[in-house]
């Protein structure tokens, strides 16, 4: 039988097989047909079509062979059957050209070695293409569509040639025979690009929209981006080294001002939660993957802290870096990963949300092998010490409670989040708002309401003031007072919207009632547990329906879920803060938790276990007892000093009188009278207990306190409660000239707490504010009490 005959005998098996296959296989059939010149360029063109269907494209190949005869089909088969026979083998050997005044040639007769070979080395070929002017930067990414294989990219570079005169395709030619025998390699540098340009489009991919805290919509990070305060302690040149500070922009993050500790090279940058610190990284990312910013780093590794705490396996920093953020070529790991040991200047790696890793910081073990796999706690503190990618630098963002003593030793430059300024919270409103009017509005009404104003300070009040203007705007004279109010303001909007059958002037809080006591159980059990990000399975446990998950607290984690198993789904609050919110919704609308509990909340133990490091408060399992299922009682004992005051700042919070009356009437729990009696006492006494501690006056000078961060965690607390007898009560016992509150992390929010507080002072005392950031807006809020001030 001919080869014509066979072809022909055997069109329907060769159909099934070739269509059946990859397009790998078949665009390699046509380089072998086009090298061997069975097919010319017109119908090489015709046969490679992007779009058309593998099998189409198949019947026409086997039409045009069978047509050009006996002699085309014979070639046809034995292609085919070397294409088979070759398709795990290597074959880089490529035939040296005859004559160089004919490169287009030679490229056509070596195409499927060419591809073979370039296609792992792309990106650092069009860069060294590019460099000398045979290709523009748009055929380059015309090339680099994101739709092509590299083998793909290889082959219309081959066809771009083709196309661009003798010089081109003889540097070209020139490079790739040097290259395939060994005289030249592929440098270090050209071989890293390629792995660059991967690394950059998945972080800009992952970078370009920022997710609103509810993720109900996806905004161009570059057009909402807003820019907090940022902050560096700096040093005057007198003799008493007075610190100060001065406002930043993200290059100042990475330069030698404020440095103060040479030898380090991790940067702290420090925040409130809601401050911001997850969108700064964010933006530093986005500007360096799109080459608008930070050019003096290769490669930038992004580490989430969150998911980080979740790898139970011991890790590499190998692994770590190319499994967490972006694998390269299989065969070119060794060769990148080392170029990355030896250039660690040009490596920038960053954590966020270090408050949130489960580990505290210990510098007792000592790691410094990049290869060997160690706890990932180990690996990311040798990484902050420099035991690991010494001169690499390190971004940390952190609350700033979670920082350590033993880990501001290998601190470089410590900065701070501050969030908005008065023009910050402006910005904000208008590129969230296209309605010029809408945002004028917010505006207006946001200055119009002074604790308002105070708290607008912090990005995540500014996005639900954005959120929820409509409802704010209505309330008219009697806008939010307080954070609480805010935040049940926020759970009010997402109930009804929510809900198409609800009226706004029914009660929300009583018709979704079990929604909210299913999700304040779920972020109590995992405040106590230490846990912020919950797999599908831990929510059933909890009995949160899809019905509670469509209200919108929790969404889908970015860096955990698979979306297209519901098994492989992880959840989390729309921010930590909300688990604090609901897990104090929890406390006071269930009659099941204790009161002790209550008292444990506000008279937690101050001497940190051994094991806790100073960040992890423990409670009586006694307390939790009425809370939790016998079987998993064991399992939480565990909570967070810092999310634990946030959590009874809510709960004082919810049993303000207009608060407490309005869940009184949805819920009508029965120990609700009995729990605000508790909270009002613990707070007149938490308070009275720092004047009892305060020291006697020394002779001739006058008598000062010397308050520290936990009183005003406490003021925050009564200024919640919003009861002006338990103001009065909570400073009848301070009997001071002098209040020094420097280093409190004092900003607007709490300015507006010490003004309620303050303003019930018997007698005048001098108040210091130093080294907090108070700023303008704070200063509108301490208005109420300058009457009370002899100094600030």
């Amino acid at each position: 039988m001919s080869s014509l005959q066979t072809v022909q005998t055997n069109r329907a098996h060769l159909v099934s097989t070739l269509a059946g296959g990859s397009v790998e296989k078949y665009e390699c059939l046509l380089d072998h047909l086009l090298s061997q010149n069975v097919l010319n360029w017109e119908d090489y063109e015709g046969l490679s079509l992007v779009g058309q269907p593998l099998s189409i494209l198949v019947r026409n190949l086997l039409d045009t062979v069978t047509c050009k005869g006996e002699t085309a089909c014979k070639q046809f088969l034995d292609v085919l059957h070397d294409v088979e026979d070759s398709a795990h083998e290597v074959n880089l050997c490529l035939q040296p050209p005859e004559d160089l005044s004919q490169p287009s040639q030679y490229l056509q007769r070596e195409r499927p070695r060419i591809v073979q070979l370039t296609h792992n080395y792309i990106n650092a070929v069009l860069q060294q293409l590019l460099e000398h002017c045979c290709i523009t930067q748009i055929e380059i990414e015309h090339i680099q569509l994101p739709i092509y294989s590299t083998s793909q990219k290889a082959r219309r570079l081959l066809d771009l040639l083709r196309l661009k005169g003798n010089e081109p395709a003889r540097y070209f030619t020139e490079f790739i025979h040097n290259l395939g025998q060994g005289l030249v390699q592929v440098t270090d540098v050209l071989v890293c690009l390629g792995y660059q340009t991967k690394l950059k489009t998945t972080i800009s991919a992952q970078s370009k929209f920022l997710s609103t805290y509810d993720g109900s919509e996806n905004m161009c990070l570059e057009d909402i981006y807003t820019p907090s305060v940022l902050e560096i302690q700096t040093y005057s040149s007198n003799s008493d080294n007075i610190p100060g500070s001065q406002n930043q922009d993200l290059l100042s993050i990475f330069n030698a001002q404020g440095l103060i500790n040479d030898h380090a090279d991790t940067v702290l940058i420090l925040g409130d939660a809601g401050g911001g610190k997850s969108t700064l990284l964010q933006q530093i990312q986005h500007l360096w993957a799109n080459g608008q910013g930070f050019h003096n780093f290769s490669f930038v590794f992004p580490f989430s802290c969150r998911r980080l705490g979740c790898i139970n396996k011991p890790i590499s920093l190998r692994t770590l870096l190319f499994e967490q953020c972006c694998w390269p070529p299989d065969q070119l790991q060794d060769q990148i990963f080392q170029y990355i040991l030896d250039h660690p200047k040009q490596v920038l790696i960053t954590f966020d949300g270090f408050d949130e890793f489960k580990f505290a910081f210990t510098d007792d073990s000592k790691h410094c092998s990049p290869t060997e796999p160690t706890g990932i706690a180990g690996l990311v503190f040798n990484l902050i010490q420099g035991n690991l990618m010494k001169d690499c630098i390190k971004v940390l963002t952190s609350r700033p409670d979670a920082v350590n003593a033993s880990l501001r030793k290998y601190v470089r430059k410590e900065m701070h989040l501050k969030g908005f300024s008065e023009e910050g919270i402006q910005f904000f409103m208008k590129k969230h708002h296209s309605n010029p009017d809408t945002a004028r509005d917010i505006i207006s009404l946001v200055k119009a309401n002074s604790s308002l104003h105070g708290l607008c300070n912090i990005p995540v009040f500014c996005w639900i003031v954005s959120k929820c203007h409509k409802q704010l705007i209505a309330c008219g004279g009697q806008t939010p007072q307080t954070m609480t109010d805010m935040y049940v303001l926020t759970l009010k909007h997402f109930l009804l919207h929510s809900s198409t059958k609800m009226k706004v002037t029914e009660n929300v809080l009583s018709e979704k009632v079990h929604s909210i006591r299913h999700l304040g159980k779920l972020a109590l059990n995992g405040l106590c547990q230490g846990l912020y990000v919950f797999s599908y399975h831990e929510i059933a446990k909890e009995e949160v329906a899809e019905e509670d998950l469509s209200l919108g607290f929790l969404v889908l984690s970015r860096n955990f879920s698979d979306e297209k198993q519901a098994s492989l789904q992880y959840y989390e609050f729309i921010h930590i803060t909300f688990q604090c919110f609901f897990a104090a919704l929890y406390m006071i609308m269930n009659d099941d938790v204790a009161s002790s509990l209550l008292h444990k909340l506000f008279k937690w133990n101050r001497k940190p276990t051994s094991e806790s490091c100073g960040r992890v408060h423990r409670i009586s399992q006694l307390c939790l007892q009425p809370i939790l299922h016998r079987q998993i009682k064991p399992l939480l004992h565990n909570i967070e000093i810092r999310n634990l005051q946030i959590t009874a700042t809510f709960v004082a919070g919810l049993f303000s009188d207009v608060l407490y009356n309005n869940l009184v009437a949805s819920w009508q729990p029965i120990k609700f009278p009995k729990k605000r009696k508790i909270i009002k006492r613990c707070l007149t006494k938490g308070i009275q207990k720092h004047f009892r501690s305060i020291p006697p006056a020394l002779k001739d000078e006058k008598k000062s306190m010397h308050a520290m961060p936990e009183f005003v965690w406490l003021i925050k607390c009564i200024y919640e409660f919003q009861d002006v007898t338990l103001s009065q009560k909570a400073v009848q016992g301070l009997d001071v000239d002098h209040l020094k509150m420097t280093y409190c992390g004092i900003s607007p929010a709490e300015c507006t707490a010490l003004a309620y507080v303050l303003m019930h002072l018997k007698r005048p005392v001098g108040i210091q504010l130093d080294h907090n950031s108070v700023g303008d807006i704070g200063i509108e809020q301490l208005m109420p009490c300058l009457h009370k001030c002899q100094a600030l």
